[in-house]
């Protein structure tokens, strides 16, 4: 299972709705707003991590409302 955590900028104005697709994302685990640079941070699971890379790309990029993202992929020491 690859884990990674979305860091999610969105559109002011579009941000309820935009929220309520993301949780509905297949693979999204949690999702939590945050102050600073970014509006929101989602926990996803895949299978693989070409599988993360179309929930982040196809799926939650796709969404009217989501400016920007950036995807941190969990690693293991």
């Amino acid at each position: 299972m690859v884990k990674g955590y979305i860091l999610i900028r969105l559109i002011p104005g579009l941000e309820t709705e935009a929220l309520n697709q993301i949780r509905t994302v297949p693979g999204v685990v949690d999702l939590t707003l945050v102050f600073g640079g970014w509006d929101a941070v989602v926990h996803a699971e895949a299978k693989t991590l070409p599988a993360l890379t179309r929930l982040v790309v196809a799926q939650i990029r796709g969404i009217q409302g989501v400016q920007a993202t950036e995807t941190l992929v969990a690693a293991e020491l």
